[in-house]
């Protein structure tokens, strides 16, 4: 599908599904290289990276655990420029080596937010890794050890971005049609 309506908003597509695996595998691999015989931890940051998370695993081939936590920054299709924890990790990640999967770095808020966190639970080390940046809006000091695609500075939906929920389900990614 070239258009898509999610709510009362048009997108357009903009970036194909083959792309994102493309992606995805560059990062498994640089993944596999970096951490050779550790198993690190892979953070899904529910509920968007779900689909990058489940692409990211497949292309690994190191062994690697997975863990989930929910926190949410956006509500619509804005910034609350405030991060809201719903749970924390799954399993305990004191002295683990931990990959948080994002679905988009917009403005760092959430990345900042996780670090912070992870730092206080006393994790090993701490990289991440995300599907989509979009590097004009990112103010965060954090590094971006494994960047995907690099966004315009556009409200995209799919592959596990959503506009209010919906839209996550879509292979491809979409932006809005302005």
């Amino acid at each position: 599908m070239d258009k898509i309506q999610v709510h009362d908003k048009i997108f357009r597509k903009y970036i194909d599904n083959a792309d994102i695996q493309a992606a995805a595998k560059r990062i498994a691999a640089q993944i596999d290289a970096d951490y050779g015989n550790d198993i690190p931890v892979l953070l899904n940051i529910l509920e968007g990276s779900t689909m990058f998370m489940a692409d990211l695993m497949s292309y690994i081939s190191i062994p690697v655990e997975i863990c989930s936590m929910k926190c949410s920054s956006y509500s619509g299709m804005n910034s609350t420029q405030e991060v809201k924890l719903h749970f924390g990790p799954t399993r305990p990640l004191a002295g683990r080596r931990v990959i948080i999967v994002e679905d988009i770095v917009d403005t760092g808020i959430t990345i900042v937010f996780l670090h912070n966190y992870l730092q206080n639970m006393q994790v090993k080390d701490i990289r991440v890794a995300t599907m989509a940046i979009k590097p004009n809006r990112y103010n965060g000091n954090i590094p971006i050890h494994y960047q995907g695609l690099v966004l315009e500075d556009k409200f995209v939906v799919g592959h596990g971005l959503d506009y209010d929920q919906l839209g996550r389900n879509y292979a491809h990614i979409y932006q809005l049609d302005i």
